[in-house]
């Protein structure tokens, strides 16, 4: 199947999952000792190529044995991706308007063996020997979820509950920035099932510094953020290379057109342009990155201008350094979108960090490459809660285009033909 064609698949099985079908589905899962009073849809996860999720918060009205009714609340998840374990006795398979749907109850999802035991608090006390408390920070069906788990001394550890294969690769990758003295958590516990629970790190995260503005400071910050990927060990060019986001322009063109239809046009023009500058561009040597450097993942010196570490480090491994700076800067370039009363002074940030960063990199490639950060971001900005998106999914467009704006005028300023 095509991708366009794949697209509108996927545009199709979004519109079921989402739309008035889906109580019929919940209902058939939930099984005929269960009436669905209310449903909402809670989040959506489509990943272009690979099918569509959707988990939903759902008021059930359960007959008991003893002709009594329990109301109960229930959390499901349905999707049409291709699992790795479709016989998981968990799993209920269905047929949606034509479409193949397995649904789940959280947190016993197919794919992550270790999340019922990181979300139980009573298992976690257990395994750690004390009292905890859990807290779900994020949780992205079949693929991963963190959870903060904090001890009676107010010490907090974070836990990412990963498929099987991919914890063990994070051990690893953890390991070697400790081997190198690079800070970053350390891991304190993992397990076959995809556990992983490492350390806090001190400092606060770099959006909180962007929030307030960073003015005469600002080329001091973008200098240790530098200083931060430079100490980036050498050992981690032994890790399996991954695809950097612009490098998937096409396919999150198509989730962009997918979850804003009245801009489809131009998220897939966006792709194009991407693509064709890719081609004429210099990304430079592969060197050692983080693979996902924006601002969630640094942690500040508190009231300084120093990294005091980096987190989210399962993308660390060969790479193009203009990679993560076109992460950073295409992260940070969609803040005033997000949430225009909390970053009133980021443009004026940006314009520092972008036109120093242009003096380390091929300009062409670092603008290119930020418009493929921020494209891969436009369907994220989707909400279910009511509350109104499309501002700032629109944003998103325009400022992935005013990043190719950019890169087209390098280009022409330095005669490349694409």
């Amino acid at each position: 199947m095509t991708l366009p064609a794949r697209s509108e698949h996927e545009s199709h099985d979004l519109a079921l999952l989402t739309g008035n079908g889906a109580a019929e589905m919940l209902a058939m899962a939930l099984g005929e000792r269960s009436i669905v009073r209310s449903w909402r849809v809670h989040s959506q996860h489509h990943r272009p190529g690979a099918g569509v999720t959707v988990c939903y918060d759902v008021v059930v009205d359960k007959n008991l044995q003893d002709g009594r009714t329990e109301r109960d609340q229930a959390y499901l998840c349905a999707s049409t991706a291709k699992l790795k374990n479709p016989n998981h006795p968990a799993l209920t398979h269905l047929q949606a308007g034509g479409t193949k749907v397995s649904v789940w109850f959280y947190p016993n999802d197919p794919e992550l063996p270790a999340l019922p035991m990181a979300c139980s608090p009573s298992l976690m006390s257990e395994l750690l020997g004390e009292p905890v408390g859990i807290e779900l920070m994020s949780y992205r069906p079949t693929r991963r979820a963190v959870v903060k788990v904090t001890r009676t001394n107010g010490a907090e550890t974070f836990g990412k509950v990963l498929r099987p294969g991919s914890a063990q690769d994070l051990v690893a990758r953890h390991r070697v920035l400790e081997e190198a003295n690079v800070p970053a958590p350390r891991v304190v516990f993992s397990n076959d099932d995809g556990l992983v629970l490492s350390s806090n790190l001190p400092g606060e995260p770099l959006a909180n510094l962007l929030s307030r503005g960073l003015g005469h400071r600002a080329p001091l910050v973008i200098g240790d953020l530098v200083g931060i990927l430079d100490a980036l060990p050498q050992s981690a060019l032994t890790f399996p290379e991954r695809p950097a986001w612009a490098d998937r322009a096409e396919h999150y063109g198509h989730a962009a057109a997918t979850a804003l239809p009245e801009a489809g046009a131009r998220c897939q023009d966006i792709a194009r342009r991407v693509n064709a500058l890719l081609r004429v561009s210099d990304p430079g040597p592969v060197v050692p990155v983080h693979g996902d450097f924006y601002e969630a993942n640094i942690f500040m010196v508190r009231g300084g201008s120093q990294v005091s570490g980096i987190i989210d480090v399962d993308s660390i491994g060969p790479g193009h350094r203009v990679d993560d700076l076109a992460c950073l800067l295409g992260h940070v370039s969609v803040l005033p979108h997000l949430a225009p009363q909390s970053y009133p002074h980021v443009n004026d940030d940006l314009a520092r960090w972008a036109n120093a960063c242009e003096q380390l990199v091929d300009p062409i490639a670092l603008n290119a490459r930020a418009a493929g950060v921020v494209l891969s971001l436009v369907a994220g900005a989707k909400r279910v809660d009511g509350r109104e998106w499309r501002p700032d999914a629109l944003g998103r467009v325009a400022t992935a285009e005013r990043w190719l704006n950019r890169a087209e005028a390098w280009a022409v300023n330095r005669g490349v033909m694409y």
